[in-house]
């Protein structure tokens, strides 16, 4: 397969590409000046071979992170899928700076007109007025609580909270009406938190899974380059546990040639640090995700890229991303077959649990009331 990327890696950003959205109305396509390497600029001096390449590459200076401000109209969303354990979630922004070149969560920048390239990891809407929803929408007459998975389309500790606090607001509201929150975080950021996470815990109404992808610094910096490092999230571990907080490990995705081998060191990392479970997932490449990731992998690992697409190929039945409920979590195939048995004997040998889920306390749900609201004193 051949390369297909237009521009040069930017440094701390997952991907420099500005490829349009599915659905894109208005895209910007740079003009390239029909000339080769030593023919005149239009000032008369011939065009350096460097100066050819910098236009044929096209790359954008480092953008800097533009924060939106989005009104919401409501923020508890109802899943569907039945590949995933919960019913409800809440994602305080769209997009996410942390910049995970796999992130599944890249194609939804499509629906606003946005690049899932880019401007997914640069354009990042904040949900401001999420709290108030939140309470609002627990105070509804018909709401039956359950728990509510936090940041499952995006990172809800994004390096962009530690200013907005949006989840630490939620977390607030939360507590104070004793709803049950699931958290799933790659971000050490987590820990700004543990006043509200402890007190939680305290009534069983949190869990939290820590994403761990790699131990391998220099892949970190390439696969997910603002997230936190593989140590930081290994100490995030053992603190929530200090505290309390039931806490789990989402070893994902597994990359088939590429983080596959650190698979038992992070099951022995993780279990070492206190995780009371773990879970993996191959790697997805939905929609725009596959195109922008076989760009990023010809860019940093040109002379494997060939063979870890054909083993995604394997685990995907013949394609790069098999959508099939039921498969697309765990893949198909010798392979998928070989990477979920090494993994299930290295939980066995550290003595992890496997996808095991914590029951949070429903019971003790209890909004307050509104201000004003005469039922109350019935």
């Amino acid at each position: 397969m051949d390369k297909s990327y237009t521009a040069a890696p930017i440094k701390g950003r997952g991907t420099a590409s500005r490829l349009p959205g599915r659905f894109a109305q208005h895209w910007v396509e740079p003009y390239v000046e029909p000339r080769t390497e030593g023919e005149p600029r239009t000032g008369g001096e011939p065009r350096t071979q460097q100066e050819t390449i910098d236009l044929l590459e096209l790359s954008p200076t480092a953008p800097t992170t533009e924060l939106r401000q989005e009104t919401a109209k409501s923020i508890i969303t109802r899943n569907r899928s039945p590949d995933v354990p919960f019913n409800l979630s809440i994602n305080p922004y769209r997009g996410c700076e942390h910049g995970c070149i796999y992130c599944f969560a890249r194609p939804s920048h499509a629906y606003i007109d946005l690049s899932p390239g880019i401007d997914f990891e640069t354009k990042i809407s904040v949900k401001h007025n999420a709290p108030a929803l939140l309470e609002a929408e627990l105070q509804r007459p018909g709401y039956q609580c359950q728990p509510i998975a936090l940041g499952i389309n995006t990172d809800a500790y994004q390096p962009l909270e530690k200013d907005t606090e949006v989840t630490r607001r939620l977390l607030e509201v939360a507590l104070r009406f004793k709803q049950p929150i699931s958290i799933i975080t790659k971000s050490a950021l987590i820990l700004r938190d543990l006043d509200l996470l402890r007190a939680m815990a305290e009534h069983n109404l949190v869990h939290v899974a820590i994403s761990v992808t790699t131990l391998d610094k220099a892949l970190k910096r390439q696969l997910e380059p603002r997230a936190s490092s593989g140590e930081s999230r290994l100490r995030t571990i053992r603190e929530l546990r200090a505290a309390g907080v039931p806490v789990s490990v989402l070893i994902a995705p597994v990359i088939p040639l590429l983080n596959e081998r650190e698979l038992e060191q992070i099951v022995a990392a993780v279990a070492e640090a206190g995780a009371q479970s773990a879970s993996y997932i191959p790697l997805r490449l939905p929609h725009e995700v596959a195109p922008l990731f076989i760009d990023w992998l010809y860019q940093h690992f040109p002379q494997r890229a060939g063979h870890i697409l054909s083993r995604l190929k394997d685990i995907g039945g013949g394609r790069l991303y098999n959508s099939r409920f039921g498969e697309r979590m765990r893949g198909q195939g010798i392979f998928a077959e070989l990477i979920n048995q090494r993994f299930h004997r290295a939980l066995r040998q550290h003595g992890l649990a496997a996808n095991q889920r914590t029951e949070l306390n429903c019971g003790d749900f209890c909004p307050p009331s509104r201000g004003g609201n005469q039922l109350s004193l019935w």
